[in-house]
C-alpha cells in the first residue's frame, strides 16, 4: 500500500546541468556584469557618503521637521528624533547609515522600473494578464531564492545586496502603479480627452495625479519590502545592521540581537510613518 502513501514517480532532473549551465552564463558574460556591479557599489557609496556627511545632530533635526510637518504633531517629530537618538547612543549611527545606503539605492532603482512597467500594462489587459504570473512569481518566491542568482553573477557584497533587494522589492511598485490607474473613473479620461489632451498628456496631467495616493502607498510598501530584506541580505556580505543581527544569531548573543534589531524596527517605522504622511496628504490634495 506504499504507492498510497508516496508519489508513485519521480520527473529525473539534471540539477547539476543546470547550475553548470548558469556558473558558465556567468563567466562568459562576466564583463558586462562586472560594468553593472560597479554601478550598483557607486551608487550605494554615493547615498553612503550623503548620508555620513551630515551631521548626526542635523540629520535628527532633518527627520524631526519631516515628521513635524507630515503630522502635524510636534510630539511625532519628537518620537523619531528619540528613536534616531537611541541608534547614535548604542553605537550604530554608521551601520544604519550603511544600511539606509543600500535601502535607499534599492528603492531607487526598484521606482525608476517599476513605476514605467506598472504604468505600461495599465494601459492593456493583456499586458496585466502575462506580468501577473510573473508578478506572483516573484512575490511568493522564498527570499532566499533571490539571494543565489545575485550572489552567482555579482559576487558578494553591496552589489548583490542591492540587486536581491530590488527585485523582491519592486512587485508592490508595479501592482499599486497598475492598481491606482485602472481605478481611475472613465469619465475622466475621456473628459481630458475630449478636451484635446493626448493620450500622454492625459496620462500625465489626469492619470497619474488622481492615482497618486494608491501610487504612494507602492512607494511606501516598496520601501518596507526593502527594510525587510535587510538581514536576509547580511547572508551575502552586506555591512549594516543587518550583518550585526547576523553575527548576533551565529554566536547567540541576545543582546546584541535585540539591540540591533531594534536598531532596524527604528528605521523601518520612522520611515512607514514618514511615507504614510506623504500618502495621507497626496489624498487630501486629490480629494482636493
Amino acid at each position: 500500500m506504499n504507492w498510497l502513501y508516496e508519489f508513485p514517480f519521480e520527473i529525473p532532473m539534471d540539477l547539476k546541468a543546470i547550475d553548470a549551465s548558469v556558473r558558465a552564463f556567468s563567466v562568459e558574460y562576466d564583463g558586462f556584469f562586472s560594468v553593472i556591479r560597479g554601478g550598483l557599489v557607486n551608487l550605494v557609496s554615493f547615498f553612503n557618503n550623503v548620508l555620513d556627511m551630515i551631521p548626526w545632530a542635523v540629520f535628527i533635526l532633518l527627520v524631526f521637521l519631516a515628521g513635524w510637518r507630515v503630522s502635524r504633531k510636534i510630539s511625532k517629530g519628537l518620537l523619531f528624533a528619540v528613536l534616531l537618538l537611541f541608534i547614535g547612543a548604542v553605537g550604530f549611527w554608521s551601520l544604519m547609515n550603511e544600511t539606509l545606503a543600500i535601502i535607499l539605492a534599492s528603492v531607487l532603482i526598484s521606482l525608476l522600473i517599476g513605476f514605467p512597467i506598472g504604468i505600461f500594462i495599465s494601459t492593456g489587459d493583456r499586458a496585466n494578464n502575462i506580468m501577473r504570473p510573473i508578478l506572483d512569481t516573484m512575490q511568493t518566491m522564498p527570499v532566499f531564492v533571490y539571494l543565489i542568482p545575485a550572489m552567482l553573477f555579482f559576487g558578494l557584497g553591496k552589489a548583490p545586496a542591492v540587486i536581491a533587494t530590488t527585485i523582491y522589492a519592486i512587485v508592490p511598485m508595479i501592482r499599486l502603479t497598475n492598481l491606482g490607474i485602472r481605478q481611475i473613473d472613465g469619465e475622466i479620461v475621456e473628459a481630458s480627452k475630449a478636451f484635446g489632451s493626448t493620450k500622454l498628456q492625459s496620462l500625465i496631467k489626469v492619470q497619474i495625479p488622481q492615482a497618486l495616493p494608491t501610487i504612494m502607498t507602492g512607494v511606501n510598501q516598496t520601501l518596507m519590502m526593502a527594510i525587510s530584506m535587510v538581514v536576509t541580505t547580511s547572508m551575502i556580505g552586506a555591512t549594516g545592521l543587518g550583518m550585526e543581527v547576523l553575527i548576533a544569531v551565529n554566536r547567540v548573543e541576545i543582546g546584541r540581537g535585540l539591540v540591533s534589531g531594534t536598531s532596524v524596527v527604528i528605521i523601518a517605522v520612522v520611515l512607514d510613518r514618514l511615507t504614510q504622511g506623504l500618502v495621507k496628504r497626496s489624498e487630501v490634495k486629490t480629494d482636493g
